[in-house]
């Protein structure tokens, strides 16, 4: 049959009839050898788009492929057309809602997730091993981990408790979710680990600041006889980064190829370039993006103009900004850095001059967040919110906590609040940015 490329659709349809082909298998084979090729996503669904519009019921053939290419380019209308498909399928089955509720779960729709389980659960098809990682991605995207650890509860009822995949996501939903004794614990009663668990234990002991703990555990893995990858070393150099150990960082990132084969791939040139930069050693960290084999790309500006804002090197700083703003022109991060840096040392007119030039091209960047899970329901809190309904209870839990800690030797670091207002407001916005969630849970249990 010849290719989605050569052939218009009524022609392939018309081809199905004569070679007596179900219509549909033929479509859905069609869309899964698409698959195969990376680049045909977008012609993927808009085959299917076609193939709908024709007033032409999708299978499971056809769904599941359509499915894989909306989650493949993660934008909100695929999901749409994902979700629009799966809504008129005619027979839906445990392959059908399994596809739907891992596209929810890798676009971070966590609620759509939960509900597609409870609506799998009422039908009464039945649960497999594919679901339950799924499940455990959406509750770890969002912090809830009551809901991961009713995940984790009801998969071992299921019996699932020794499948390798399952315990792999387990192993990152608890690690995402802060709970790093529950993370080891599941790693700990594995009975074969693979090497995704060993580089998400060590990725849970890196993220909670168990730097040494994760570099001990690497060696290990390598003991054992498990080969590492790509992200492994990721992980490890980030290990290395957050404590400052550059000369186990260079000797890990210089083993990657000598000893393991892998070639160092930007990423971990960055890790370097943080790993140098969060030391000081600005300079050295600029030699070595220098040194690089290939073009440094923004991340790797990135990072270095990260470490200008803490070491307060604005000259070298703006370089970086250049450079990203190269590559990147309309990336407001790179705005909002060189604007906090120029902020960290007091010059307040410059910075005022960048957001300025970021309104006029209409540059907004996404503001951030944090979050906590009280008795199942998640609380979003941006710096200086108010929009809770137990906005005041939370920060007069706040002072309270601030007067205390204060009283325990905690001098609050103001250099990171970049505002230009008194030392007091300073401090507020500070405790009010980091601590909400802090606040609310022992308010909530009361």
């Amino acid at each position: 049959m010849q290719s989605v490329q050569q052939m218009d659709w009524w022609m392939i349809r018309e081809r199905c009839l004569i070679e007596c082909l179900p219509i549909m298998l033929c479509l859905g084979q069609q869309l899964s050898q698409l698959m195969y090729k990376v680049e045909s996503d977008k012609e993927a669904i808009e085959l299917f788009r076609r193939m709908i519009s024709g007033q032409i019921q999708p299978n499971q053939f056809s769904f599941s492929s359509v499915l894989k290419a909306s989650c493949m380019l993660r934008a909100e209308d695929r999901m749409e057309d994902a979700r629009k498909a799966f809504d008129i399928l005619f027979e839906k089955n445990l392959v059908s809602y399994n596809a739907i509720v891992d596209g929810y779960a890798k676009n971070m729709k966590s609620e759509e997730t939960f509900l597609l389980f409870n609506e799998i659960t009422d039908t009464g098809i039945g649960i497999n091993a594919f679901t339950f990682p799924s499940l455990l991605s959406g509750a770890a995207s969002i912090g809830a981990m009551g809901k991961g650890e009713q995940i984790h509860g009801r998969l071992l009822k299921e019996g699932f408790e020794s499948n390798e995949c399952i315990c792999n996501a387990l192993i990152s939903m608890y690690s995402r979710c802060g709970n790093i004794e529950s993370t080891f614990q599941v790693f700990d009663q594995m009975e074969d680990r693979n090497v995704i668990s060993w580089t998400s234990m060590i990725t849970g002991f890196a993220k909670h600041g168990f730097a040494a703990r994760a570099l001990e555990m690497f060696l290990k893995m390598l003991e054992t006889g498990t080969k590492p990858n790509e992200i492994t070393f990721v992980t490890v150099l980030l290990a290395c980064s957050h404590v400052g150990m550059i000369s186990e960082g260079r000797k890990h990132f210089n083993s990657m190829y000598k000893v393991h084969g892998i070639v160092p791939r930007r990423e971990h040139y960055a890790c370097m370039v943080d790993l140098l930069g969060r030391s000081g050693l600005l300079v050295e960290a600029m030699e070595f993006i220098n040194s690089m084999p290939f073009m440094a790309d923004a991340l790797v500006w990135r990072t270095l103009l990260g470490a200008c804002r803490v070491h307060g090197n604005t000259e070298l700083g703006k370089h970086a900004v250049e450079m990203i703003l190269e590559q990147e022109p309309d990336d407001p991060t790179a705005y909002i850095l060189l604007s906090n840096l120029h902020a960290s040392i007091g010059q307040w007119r410059d910075l005022t001059k960048i957001r300025k030039s970021m309104k006029e091209r209409n540059l907004i960047k996404e503001a951030g967040y944090s979050w906590i899970e009280v008795e199942n329901t998640v609380h979003k809190f941006h710096v200086g919110d108010t929009s809770h309904p137990q906005a005041w209870e939370i920060y007069q839990e706040l002072d309270q906590l601030a007067a205390k800690i204060k009283e325990m030797g905690y001098i609050p670091d103001t250099d990171f609040v970049l505002h230009d207002v008194e030392e007091e407001q300073k401090e507020q916005f500070l405790f009010q940015h980091s601590d909400c969630h802090t606040a609310i849970n022992p308010f909530e249990t009361d």
